[in-house]
């Protein structure tokens, strides 16, 4: 693997490219991810790499995740047939092992899971995945952010249970699908805290 800031600039680079908007986000999880590996003793260039890898996929339309996720042989799952934009993280993991030779499996996982979350996911990848979330702008979309971010800088488990269930809730609501790797993740967290 190239080391981190190497692979860092070449991040960078790459995100010039992206949307203006899309840009903007991505720098503001990096800023609510070094925030919250801070707190919880995660190391910080990696909690950077992975926020601002995140998203490098997310401007791919839907039907270029599909082949590409085939191309990569990447599974697809009938929810993620139905919706690709869920493929964007698991492509954007890919492309980032392929074509800049990440090795580093935790970071690859939060990059592939920041979307739906997974139960493997170790702290970083709970960190990713709850810095997405806690995009300031993203507040009119996720109403208990305020809560979000104070049970975020306490424990990332207990976040990220809050998260998931909330919106679970809202997705059955709706008549909505629910990924499958979500509810794994859920029913992890719900064991790991019981016990």
């Amino acid at each position: 693997m190239p080391d981190m800031p190497e692979l860092l600039q070449r991040l960078q680079s790459q995100l010039e490219s992206l949307p203006d908007g899309l840009q903007a986000h991505i720098y503001r999880v990096r800023d609510v991810a070094l925030e919250l590996a801070g707190r919880h003793n995660i190391d910080l260039q990696r909690a950077e790499l992975g926020a601002l890898a995140h998203d490098i996929c997310r401007a791919v339309p839907g039907d270029d995740l599909l082949r590409m996720s085939s191309e990569f042989g990447v599974d697809v799952s009938e929810v993620e047939q139905d919706f690709p934009l869920l493929l964007h993280g698991p492509v954007g993991a890919e492309l980032l092992r392929r074509e800049e030779g990440l090795t580093d499996h935790d970071l690859y996982e939060a990059v592939r899971w920041h979307s739906t979350a997974h139960a493997s996911l170790d702290p970083l990848g709970k960190l990713i995945f709850l810095a997405d979330k806690l995009d300031p702008q993203k507040a009119a979309v996720y109403s208990y952010q305020a809560k979000l971010r104070d049970l975020a800088l306490e424990s990332l488990d207990l976040a990220l249970l809050e998260f998931l269930s909330r919106e679970m809730a809202t997705r059955i609501e709706r008549g909505e699908t629910v990924h499958p790797a979500s509810l794994e993740a859920r029913n992890s967290l719900i064991l790991k805290l019981r016990g």
